[in-house]
This record gives structure tokens, sequence and C-alpha cells, in this order.
């Protein structure tokens, strides 16, 4: 499996990118891992790092796509960027995944007209895994797509059913529309609408629909799949990520407490770091953009090493799903009559 690495995109770039993409090298020799970037600067941050590993190149890239940067066009303007050669690299083989930590909006772009969607699907969407009561959960749209219309978002709920299918192991997953209530007269005209697409689905046997389902009774566990718009979908992934950072420091706090709570802490030591481990974002490593013909996988602008090693292994786990081979084989079934 051949994972292309942004090694330039992210806050903590090349450094951390660097770090990262070598530990999944040397955990995983069976890889073969590219940086694109600033060769001598990757050259450097791999040399701190204790040098480059066996299984890994670096493919040079002159310039950076910034925060600043117009990200509908500046993969064109930047062409000898990293993430503009990165997907190149992808779009012509060299590659059977992408990784970058650099702008998303220039990421969506680029990946949209340099890698291309696959023919019929309206919009790629941003999918993370994220914890729930069962394991874990897609959520779809989280930030590409604020503006949707019910195609677009009947379409993602065949993403989201797939890459749980095939990336997570799970046979039938569950898809819910998030909506304010569970009843199917809750919610706008494109939640309603969208309601009576998706359950048609479900009754023709296409997908598992479970029908609405409230962010709540999704953290409960209450389905596999939360289709939502990318406006919706932001800000539950953002309140999740909230709430299980303020968790931790009440919990941190509440056991720091005196001598009594310091030794129940090192009673549950073990079962915190795991729940911790759980609600950390750097766990996930990053989010990959559906619907595009290969793999490509957003890590957090944040990125430290351990995210980004996470999300090199997101990307193998995307490029094995063979996503686009199951939409190209159902496209049929996601489109809309006008």
């Amino acid at each position: 499996m051949k994972i292309i690495v942004d090694a330039m995109g992210g806050d903590h770039a090349p450094e951390e990118i660097v770090k990262g993409t070598l530990l999944a090298a040397r955990k995983r020799t069976d890889l073969e891992l590219t940086l694109v970037g600033r060769e001598a600067e990757v050259e450097r941050a791999a040399a701190q790092c204790g040098g480059k590993a066996g299984n890994v190149r670096i493919v040079n890239a002159s310039e950076v796509i910034g925060m600043h940067d117009d990200p509908a066009t500046a993969f064109k303007v930047k062409k000898d960027s990293s993430m503009t050669v990165g997907l190149n690299l992808l779009k012509t083989g060299e590659g059977d995944a992408f990784v970058s930590a650099g702008s998303t909006g220039a990421l969506l772009s680029a990946g949209t007209l340099l890698v291309k969607r696959v023919r019929g699907i309206r919009r790629a969407a941003m999918a993370p895994v994220v914890p729930n009561a069962k394991g874990g959960m897609v959520l779809i749209d989280c930030g590409a797509n604020a503006e949707c219309t019910v195609e677009y978002l009947v379409q993602f709920a065949y993403l989201g059913s797939f890459y749980a299918s095939r990336a997570m192991g799970l046979a039938e997953p569950r898809v819910g529309l998030l909506n304010i209530g569970s009843e199917d007269s809750k919610g706008d005209q494109l939640r309603q609408e969208t309601y009576r697409a998706l359950k048609e689905a479900g009754d023709n046997g296409h997908l598992h629909f479970i029908g609405n389902i409230e962010a709540k009774e999704a953290i409960k566990g209450g389905c596999d799949v939360v289709v939502a718009d990318g406006f919706s979908g932001n800000i539950m992934l953002k309140s999740i990520e909230g709430v299980g950072s303020f968790l931790g420091r009440e919990l941190k706090g509440m056991f720091m407490k005196s001598l009594k709570t310091k030794a129940a802490a090192l009673l549950v030591k073990d079962g915190l770091a795991a729940f911790k481990d759980r609600l950390n974002p750097d766990t996930i490593g990053g989010t990959p953009f559906l619907g595009l013909q290969k793999p490509v996988v957003k890590a957090h602008g944040a990125s430290n090493a351990r995210a980004v090693e996470n999300a090199v292994y997101q990307a193998e786990a995307a490029a094995k799903a063979d996503l686009a081979a199951a939409i190209e084989a159902n496209i049929g079934l996601m489109k809309l009559s006008r």
C-alpha cells in the first residue's frame, strides 16, 4: 500500500508531519510512504527523528498552500505546492491514498478537480468516525457542504453506509438523519423531503434507514451513520469535541482534590486513560472525503505526530475499502429523478 503525505500542510509542518509519517513507516514496514514538500526542510525534519526510514521517499515541491490563500484557486496558482504535487501523484497512480493537514477548502477543491469525484456523485463529503456509546459512528457531512439539497443528503447516506460497511466492518449499518426530533414531521422542508427519500430507499431494501435521530440519541449509540448538512454536522462534531475536552478537565480536577481522590484515581487510572483516548481526535487521525475516485484524508490542522500516524493508517483503511467501486456499482440508486 502506497500512501502520499503532504509534508508542508498543517500548523506544525513539516516537523510533526514528518515525525508522524516516520512513526507509521517504522511500525508498518509493509507500507510505502511518500513525503511531498520542500526537500531540504523535510530532510532536516527527518534527521531530527533519527533519519529517513527505508520505506519512505521524498518528492520535492517548492511551494506551500497557506490558510490565507484562496481555497478555490490556490492549487492552480501554486502548481508546485506540496498539496498539488501530492494529489497529482495520487491521480497518476503513484499512490493509493493521500493525507494532508492543510487547508480544508483547498484540499476539497483540489481533490475534486484533480482526483475527481466518482461519476454521478454531486458533492464529496467529509465523514469522520466519531465516538459514541456503541464504539463509533460515521458523521457525514461535517463541514464540506454547508448548503445541501435532498440529493446530496441521500447520496451522503449511501456513502456513509458503504464506508461503515467496508472500512468499519458493519454488516448492516443503521442510517439516521440528524434532526430536531425523531418524528417524520420534524425539521425544515429539506429534512422532511430527505426523510421521505431515505424512507423509500429503506423500504426498498437499499439502506437500513432508521429514521430521524437527535444528536443526543446518536451519541448514545442509536445509529452507525449520521446524515447531516455540513453546517449542522460541523456543529455536532465540534460540540462532541468540546464536551470531551470539558469532561476530561473536570474529571482530572475532581480526582486531584485530595489524597483520598488521588488514591481513587490510581484505582481507575487505566479506565480513565482509555476514556480520554476515545475522545481524543488524535486517535482518529483524519477525516476522509467520501465520493472521490481515490481516498483523500484531511488531518486536523493542529495535528501532532500521533494524529498524522493515525491518519496514515486511516488512509490505508480507506484505500483497502475500495469505496469507489461500491459507489460505481450502486450509483443508479443514488440519483433522484428530476
